[in-house]
């Protein structure tokens, strides 16, 4: 993207009074507000707009499923030409890493807080705090922070080089970090509360959830969020790959096998392409990569001796349910068939590691989250969580989005005491 081109975009924003594109946006940001300034060239000026509500905008200018946030709101949207705002956004934020435009901070308070989990929400929480001089310290579990920021988007959608900057710029502000640290295994959350004046956890939700289904205990099966983290891919070489899933981790996993050297790869969901939680403009490129997608397709079973060999697909049609405002797939009685194939990869969802979620101690939902209110504050008093942990909507400016709201209410509690 090169000025020219960024300018030529802001030109297309109506500077709507209402900003629908402002309300799609997880994060709230000030979209028209910052467009303005870009068309005008005043690049520091937009930036400094954006740091109101955001410490990501390189990234999620890159890889926000924008056509579901803001620009899927734009007014334009309606002729299929919305404002390429996701573009405008990194644009601004690259600008920022160029030329070193500083986030700011004020000068250290007494008070200290720790934040567990290194990945958007973490990272996002961190910057925030530490901008209104609270003392912050991040324990992470790898040896590099990011979280799925750094493991679970493909190098080809997200540029590490680039994230590592990002990430640098928040640091820069003076967070201290501890990698390496597990809760649960290095440290407690009692050992926490001890220490700090109030503790975030936005650690995320990494186990891939499973279909319940025959043959799920195969070799061969493979959970899509671990495949992604570990990046430790079997010899696709000639294999069939069958993905179960359609949303974004199903994607970065069936362009990254194919990529890999897959014969075949095969993408099944039960829904229609037009209700798929991923992008279209992803979809598109899985095509483009030879990803075949089988919509209205729902897996039975997995059958094999030993290890994957086939699967058991059937048909679906939707239908409308009493009381239900979505359309239910419902399997079509006979449509059975069998797809051979090597391995399959569960992308349908994820879910937090319950020894772990269960240690805390804390409240927890139906589901086996992490019960918060609306200010992110859980059961203990001085216990604040978002993101995946606490069931909040799974892409990266939703995360964030947690991880900002949740330093204000440590913020507000902090200054109650």
């Amino acid at each position: 993207m090169n000025e020219e081109d960024i300018k030529k975009k802001t030109l297309e924003c109506l500077s709507c009074v209402t900003k629908p594109c402002q309300v799609g946006c997880p994060l709230n940001n000030d979209t028209t507000g910052f467009i303005k300034l870009a068309r005008e060239g005043k690049y520091k000026e937009a930036y400094d707009l954006l740091l109101e509500t955001t410490v990501l905008p390189s990234v999620c200018g890159r890889i926000c499923p924008h056509e579901k946030q803001c620009q899927g709101k734009c007014v334009k949207a309606i002729t299929g030409k919305s404002v390429q705002i996701g573009d405008i956004e990194a644009f601004i934020g690259d600008i920022a890493l160029k030329n070193n435009w500083s986030i700011g901070s004020l000068s250290l308070k007494n008070k200290k807080v720790a934040v567990v989990g290194g990945g958007p929400s973490g990272l996002t929480c961190a910057a925030f705090l530490r901008r209104n001089g609270y003392d912050v310290t991040i324990y992470e579990r790898h040896n590099y922070l990011g979280g799925l920021l750094y493991h679970g988007i493909p190098e080809f959608r997200l540029d590490k080089t680039l994230l590592k900057k990002v990430i640098d710029k928040i640091l820069v502000l003076g967070i201290n970090v501890k990698l390496n640290q597990s809760i649960g295994k290095d440290f407690s959350l009692e050992d926490l509360e001890d220490q700090y004046n109030a503790v975030f956890l936005g650690f995320g939700a990494n186990l891939s959830s499973k279909m319940n289904i025959l043959g799920e205990d195969l070799n061969g099966v493979i959970g899509g969020n671990e495949l992604l983290e570990s990046n430790n891919h079997p010899d696709y070489t000639g294999k069939t790959v069958v993905v179960s899933g359609s949303g974004n981790v199903a994607m970065d996993v069936a362009c990254t096998i194919k990529r890999k050297g897959a014969k075949k790869v095969y993408v099944i969901y039960r829904r229609s392409e037009k209700e798929a939680p991923a992008e279209a403009n992803e979809i598109r490129e899985a095509k483009d990569e030879g990803v075949v997608f089988l919509f209205q397709n729902n897996i039975l079973g997995i059958f094999g001796d030993k290890r994957v060999e086939k699967v058991e697909v059937i048909k679906t049609e939707l239908v409308k349910k009493e009381g239900d405002d979505r359309l239910s797939p419902v399997n079509i009685e006979g449509s059975n068939y069998y797809l051979s194939c090597d391995y399959v990869v569960m992308a349908i969802g994820s879910h937090p590691e319950e020894s772990i979620v269960n240690n805390l101690r804390l409240e927890l939902d139906k589901r086996g989250r992490i019960l918060i209110d609306k200010d992110g504050h859980t059961s203990k008093e001085k216990v604040f969580a978002g993101g995946d942990l606490a069931g909040t909507k799974g892409t990266v400016a939703f995360a964030a989005r947690a991880g900002r709201d949740a330093a204000y209410a440590i913020m507000k509690y902090l200054e109650s005491e």
